[in-house]
């Protein structure tokens, strides 16, 4: 989730309930710099094989077979050891022959996908969507990636036309799976435990990827292993919700000296939270002006909290 998920977000869930791997935003490859400078200096800062005792998968963006490549040795010798290309994002820019945009050139991806893996002595997989319009597409890209040799494929089971209208088609991801000898990891909409065990059950996919269900509920990686309640109340959304963002707070504060910058990022959390049923618990966290009024305000989610628990 490019501008809302970083790794003061990977701490934050790291911290209670983690899910079993990591993975970075997507790293941005410039094309038009010099060889040494494919990636910026925050996004080689966050490369590693580890993050919080968790694997880190280290996911690139880019355009051309040359500077992936470079960008791919760069991300190792900051200490990267599993990197991820990323043919999936739907927005802007990023579809003028990058991410999802990749889909729309696929003779190119055998010579991109073979030089990344070459290079690549880690784990080296594929987040994509079912195709660039055609949701039938990923059928003909599955033996492009076998051939290459990747590890495992996240597919997002939508197409990149449709951005993240409709709902995930995960009919299509259970086709997939039986069409493919690669582990699949299902991705899109899997907001519940109970949503994500049911496509887990149906697809028969090696595992799922979760991104804004883990933002609106923080321990859904611990509903789905059954550790915690699958159904929660609503008192007890709102209260991992509270202790989410107050180590979020804390995490930023390490990260950013300006408050300005701290309560922005603060925001764009709270805003990829589903605030159905906590309208009023959020009111004060959104009108926040600075971080201390920001913090007053998770702390009064325990109010709410209890309210929800007494009126059950």
């Amino acid at each position: 989730m490019q501008g809302v998920t970083n790794r003061a977000v990977r701490q934050a869930l790291a911290r209670r309930g983690p899910p079993d791997v990591l993975f970075t935003e997507f790293m941005r490859v410039r094309h038009g710099s010099a060889a040494g400078a494919r990636l910026s200096a925050g996004d080689l800062g966050d490369a590693a094989a580890f993050e919080h005792g968790l694997p880190l998968v280290v996911q690139l963006i880019g355009r051309d077979v040359g500077p992936l490549v470079e960008a791919a040795l760069a991300a190792q010798r900051a200490g990267a050891v599993h990197l991820n290309l990323n043919m999936g994002c739907p927005y802007g820019r990023m579809n003028v022959g990058c991410g999802g945009g990749m889909l729309e050139r696929p003779d190119e991806l055998p010579t991109i996908l073979r030089a990344l893996r070459d290079v690549m002595p880690g784990s080296f997989s594929v987040k994509t969507r079912l195709g660039w319009s055609d949701p039938e597409q990923i059928f003909a890209l599955l033996p492009v990636f076998e051939a290459a040799g990747i590890d495992f494929l996240v597919l997002h089971a939508r197409t990149v036309a449709q951005r993240y209208d409709g709902l995930a088609a995960h009919d299509v991801t259970a086709r997939v799976v039986v069409s493919t000898k690669l582990p699949v990891i299902a991705n899109g909409d899997l907001c519940t435990a109970e949503g994500g065990l049911r496509v887990l059950h149906q697809t028969g996919a090696a595992g799922l990827m979760v991104g804004r269900g883990a933002l609106r509920d923080p321990l859904l990686f611990e509903r789905l292993r059954g550790r915690a309640p699958q159904h929660p109340t609503p008192a007890e959304l709102l209260l991992a919700r509270q202790t989410f963002l107050r180590d979020l707070a804390h995490a930023y504060g390490a990260l950013f000296d300006a408050d300005g910058q701290v309560l922005a990022k603060l925001k764009s959390s709270l805003s990829a939270m589903d605030d159905e049923g906590d309208g009023r618990a959020f009111r004060a966290l959104r009108k926040a002006k600075s971080v201390e009024a920001f913090c007053e305000g998770i702390e009064q989610l325990g109010e709410y909290a209890d309210g929800d628990a007494s009126g059950a």
